[in-house]
């Protein structure tokens, strides 16, 4: 009985100083804490601005780079984006375009019928839309000919599988066997687009003119 005091009071004083070893080392993870907050770092060591700049942007989907690659791709072998018309609304054909064919024998007629005025999307599109055009229109008529009793889901899927994504399908809709659609490809300030009707053997797709910006409006077109 005569030991139990002396132990009783290191039992106490060991704790004491437990719990105030416990305080301080508290008190300087918060004074470290409160120094990382005030110099801008996080975590890693790198600045908070940093590490918030890196992931803000947003990052395009692969399906959307694969669309752009393909726009790029026809576009290659075709004019430049400069916004050169196909064919000028004043234009008349001159010298050589001008002349009448004849055969032996045959003698001019009295009265040469010169062409008209250019209408439709071919008066409006320049160069390089009209030439990537004709590339989207071979392509997805060749596919949406092999897809039997089109609806507007197999069209999309078709269209899907041909890179075309669903952002820049537009007005699907079924009209008893035909699925008709829209496509927009509209670049660096083009007005590209394309208008499909998927009906079997009479498959057709003609060019079409949307707004040059601002959310996808068809302006001109020609129904197949």
């Amino acid at each position: 009985m005569t030991h139990t005091r002396p132990i009783t009071a290191a039992t106490s004083l060991f704790a004491r100083q437990r719990h105030a070893l416990t305080a301080v080392t508290l008190a300087t993870l918060a004074l470290t804490g409160c120094g990382s907050e005030l110099s801008g770092r996080g975590a890693q060591g790198e600045p908070v601005g940093a590490v918030v700049s890196a992931a803000s942007p947003a990052q395009s989907s692969p399906e959307q780079a694969a669309f752009e690659a393909m726009l790029d791709s026809y576009a290659r072998d075709c004019p430049p984006a400069d916004g050169t018309p196909l064919v000028p609304a004043d234009e008349k054909p001159t010298g050589s375009a001008a002349t009448v064919s004849l055969a032996p024998g045959e003698t001019p007629p009295a009265d040469l019928i010169e062409p008209g005025p250019v209408t439709g999307p071919a008066a409006e599109l320049s160069a390089r839309d009209w030439c990537t055009g004709n590339h989207h229109q071979q392509r997805t008529i060749e596919a949406l000919l092999k897809v039997p009793a089109p609806t507007p889901a197999k069209v999309r899927t078709t269209l899907n599988r041909l890179g075309y994504t669903d952002e820049h399908i537009h007005g699907l809709s079924q009209d008893d066997t035909t699925t008709r659609f829209h496509l927009d490809l509209r670049e660096n300030g083009g007005q590209l687009c394309l208008t499909g009707a998927a009906a079997g053997e009479t498959t057709d797709a003609t060019l079409c003119v949307a707004s040059a910006t601002g959310p996808f409006t068809v302006t001109t077109e020609e129904q197949p």
